[in-house]
């Protein structure tokens, strides 16, 4: 008869086919501590588990008492065909190299020869099951680009993401300026990354700048390049990257926090596909594609004289307008699978699941920082939160705050509400309830609310119940 061992907290579950009963003491202590463990004397007994339960590995002993070698390898390769996702091994006392390569092509992964080191086949077999697991999490990403919720790194299955998905699509192949709108956090880097991607630049230079994040004293040296001795501490030419974008894409996020000198010049390289260094006499010829993105409201910028009105419509050609994840319905929780499984391997933790009133919380908060919010809230819980299950208490205040706050918005609404009124409805709907339960017998009505049946008649003549 099979017998099963399972240990506290088992992931997976495996069989082991054996009639040799010297076995099962090493089996106990280094695969029935870390599986869960079925021990099996026949080939049918493994059949009949097969059709019963989900079995992710089988340690087959191949020199079974009762049947030869070859018969047993025959099994295996029938059960190989049967399921190429399962994990076989097997047991020796034979050192024939005949068998290991007849083991190997019945679908075989590993192959022990008495006498069996079992702790090497418990670390082979975690080994092998990690990566059938990485298999499976590689096919079901594939799977979600399949039905449109993955396109390059970009992850959203919502229909305001399908939108960003087509446009991609219809200015990847062109050489038009492309301007990525955007709040901060929602990916607009991302996009751009995935119109090159897809672009007949993909394999051409891909040269990123921050516009924000570089000292006012130094971004146009850094945009622009600079001679030798051009300047204080220019003590080799250098080129900009501008320069070092030739024949690929420059991509200027925070394109709003340039002043206008340099926006006056970045305009000239795009009249004249031409750049010159600081300090040197002659322009070089540029060809490149420029993909901006801002979270300005650049027209706004144009009306104050912050941004030059001709640069302006030099760049926003072809403006894509990404979403906020608020505005994402459906995404959070791919956005949230895909980060967990993500942090979790990185991290060589197990994967690690959210309550189902987690997921509900999340998908209700508004998200202000968008899926970089989303992402770095996803990183800590993975890093801090012990365990493999995450519940409410270890989301971060502000966000419990938050549901907190729109559940209270709900009873009471900014213009306020009757109290006596909304008691009135509670009433009403527990009488009502409570009636219908007792099929309009009021006096079991009122032994249900645990009130005096005087009281209950008078509260159905109140609200005309009944």
């Amino acid at each position: 008869m099979p017998v099963d061992a399972v240990s506290q907290g088992a992931a997976h579950r495996i069989a082991v086919l054996t009639t040799d009963e010297r076995l099962e003491p090493a089996i106990q202590e280094f695969l029935a501590s870390s599986f869960h463990t079925t021990m099996l004397n026949s080939a049918e007994q493994i059949t009949v588990l097969l059709h019963e339960t989900q079995i992710k590995a089988l340690i087959v002993d191949l020199d079974d008492q009762e049947k030869s070698g070859q018969l047993r390898l025959k099994f295996v390769e029938k059960l190989n065909q049967a399921d190429p996702d399962l994990v076989l091994i097997g047991l020796a006392r034979s050192r024939n190299t005949t068998l290991r390569n007849k083991a190997k092509k019945a679908g075989i992964a590993h192959l022990f020869v008495a006498p069996v080191d079992f702790q090497k086949v418990q670390i082979a077999l975690s080994r092998a099951l990690e990566k059938r697991r990485m298999e499976a999490e590689a096919l079901h990403l594939h799977e979600e680009a399949a039905r449109g919720y993955v396109f390059c790194d970009l992850i959203g299955g919502s229909e305001p993401m399908r939108l960003v998905y087509e446009a991609i699509s219809r200015v990847a192949n062109g050489t038009t300026t492309v301007m990525i709108r955007g709040e901060s956090g929602t990916g607009k880097e991302l996009v751009a990354q995935a119109i090159v991607t897809t672009s007949p630049r993909r394999d051409r230079p891909w040269v990123s700048v921050n516009c924000a994040a570089m000292p006012e004293s130094l971004i146009e040296s850094e945009l622009f390049g600079h001679e030798k001795g051009s300047f204080t501490g220019a003590y080799e030419s250098r080129p900009g990257q501008i320069e070092l974008a030739h024949e690929g894409t420059l991509f200027l996020d925070e394109i709003g926090t340039l002043d206008l000198a340099i926006q006056s010049k970045l305009l000239r390289v795009l009249e004249q596909h031409m750049v010159q260094r600081i300090g040197a006499k002659t322009p070089k010829k540029i060809d490149f594609r420029l993909i901006t993105a801002t979270n300005e409201n650049l027209e706004a910028a144009v009306e104050t004289g912050r941004f030059r009105e001709d640069l302006y419509y030099r760049i926003h050609v072809i403006p894509i307008f990404l979403p906020p994840l608020r505005e994402r319905e459906g995404d959070v929780a791919l956005l949230l699978d895909h980060f967990l499984r993500f942090y979790c391997k990185a991290n060589n933790i197990p994967l690690k699941r959210l309550e189902s009133d987690v997921l509900e919380i999340l998908e209700d908060y508004s998200w202000p920082g968008n899926v970089r919010e989303l992402e770095n809230i996803v990183q800590r819980i993975v890093l801090m939160v012990q365990g493999d299950v995450i519940t409410a208490k270890h989301l971060p205040q502000q966000i419990l705050y938050a549901s907190n706050a729109k559940q209270e918005a709900l009873l009471i609404p900014k213009e306020g509400t009757s109290f006596d009124e909304e008691m009135a409805k509670i009433e009403v709907a527990y009488l009502e309830a409570a009636l219908r339960r007792t099929g309009g017998r009021k006096a079991e009505a009122a032994r249900l609310l645990r009130i005096d049946p005087q009281k209950m008649k008078y509260l159905c003549r109140k609200y005309e119940i009944g």
